[in-house]
């Protein structure tokens, strides 16, 4: 049997950083991934190049059953602390809208960053191992590893949920919570594409590819983006934020052109050009054949000058107040992450520890706590990391 201090399962963002802090503290750490690589999530990232934080990254922009969970660790590795790790390792980075930070070079800079921070702490590092049959013995954990069998003191589940399969993503670490009889919210997709029903999917056909400035809300909740008519439904970032707001048979409200009055600018196009139609005057605004299809559905056949300015007002509201019940989402398959996971109510909050497992931990994806699009995820996975990393 191998001993190890920590044995770390998972060499995603979470699990890297969390291995490379305990090493450097002088345990002895197993770090192993059933992949080929490690941080695969964070090579595909960002187009490549990995939005590695959010220089905003607080509370207020992650999902949870438990809002305050995720105060502590946030508050004691900051976006700053990552960002002063990534200049000392030489890499370039630039800012994006909102606040994202990206390489500029590739996400395997940030990843050969962490595999380096690993080797300064003596990690060992096991790919292409899987763990079974993880059991509790006396104040020790034992597990089979590719059939040899290994024991820690400290065990670190960083396996993620279950977004994006193809690249190996399971719900390991749930099964692992409740093994010991650890509770766990209810997983779903998240930051996800929208599917439609096939009556609304069919009139929106010929709009794929089209996207266009909105804010897209939910009940009390709202994001300002990009929104993307798709082949198979809605997306972009406006979308995809508000997916892990959103519940079935729910109503999503789409405001395009957020920063006019759309209904002043139709009535004051009448106003000048009065024999333009208004195709052609909400064409100064939209795509071109986003315009006819919302001319239409609600607006007015003539020139503007035989148009009633009411009817006017009802085309922009039919813009800027456009009701779309989705079908659903599509699912793990394209969802960049999973929420729901480990309920953190059986977690320290300043450890990461389950409460009722000494010596257990649960860090990044896998616990329930998601961030918002836009780099909150990373540094959410940082954060656990550290936070697991700096006691285990």
């Amino acid at each position: 049997m191998k001993d190890y201090d920590v044995i770390v399962v998972g060499a995603g963002a979470a699990g890297l950083m969390c291995a490379a802090r305990a090493g450097k503290r002088g345990r002895r750490v197993l770090l192993i991934d059933h992949a080929k690589k490690p941080g695969e999530k964070i090579r595909v990232s960002g187009g490549g190049r990995c939005n590695f934080t959010n220089i905003h990254a607080g509370p207020r922009n992650f999902i949870s059953e438990n809002p305050h969970f995720a105060k502590s660790a946030l508050a004691r590795y900051t976006p700053r602390d990552f960002l002063d790790l990534v200049e000392s390792h030489g890499i370039a980075w630039h800012e994006k809208t909102l606040g994202q930070l990206f390489c500029d070079g590739s996400a395997r800079e940030i990843i050969a960053m962490l595999m380096e921070e690993c080797a300064k702490g003596g990690i060992t590092v096991a790919l292409e191992t899987a763990a079974s049959d993880i059991a509790r013995v006396g104040e020790r954990f034992t597990m089979r590893l590719n059939g040899e069998t290994a024991s820690c003191a400290a065990l670190v589940i960083a396996t993620g949920g279950k977004s994006i399969p193809k690249m190996g993503a399971t719900g390991f670490a749930y099964d692992v919570a409740a093994g010991f009889g650890i509770p766990v919210v209810e997983p779903r997709p998240g930051l996800v594409p929208f599917t439609l029903d096939p009556a609304l999917q069919a009139e929106l056909q010929p709009l794929s590819g089209i996207g266009v400035d909105s804010a897209v809300g939910c009940g009390k909740t709202a994001f300002r983006e990009a929104m993307l008519i798709t082949h198979r439904g809605l997306s972009g970032p406006a979308i995809l934020q508000i997916s892990s707001y959103w519940r079935p048979g729910q109503e999503i409200a789409v405001r395009m052109l957020p920063d006019i009055d759309l209904a002043d600018a139709l009535i004051k196009a009448k106003r000048e050009n009065g024999r333009q139609s208004a195709v052609t005057a909400l064409s100064n605004h939209l795509p071109k054949r986003l315009a006819q299809y919302f001319a239409e559905k609600a607006g007015p056949a003539g020139p503007l000058a035989d148009t009633a300015d009411k009817a006017l007002g009802t085309l922009a509201r039919a813009v800027q107040d456009w009701r779309v019940k989705p079908a659903g989402t599509e699912g793990y398959r394209t969802a960049e992450v999973t929420l729901g996971g480990i309920d953190t109510n059986a977690l320290s909050s300043a450890t990461m520890e389950a409460r009722s497992v000494p010596g257990l931990y649960f860090i990044g994806e896998c616990v329930d706590v998601t961030g918002w699009l836009g780099g909150y995820n990373f540094q959410w996975a940082w954060a656990s990391g550290v936070a697991a990393g700096d006691v285990v």
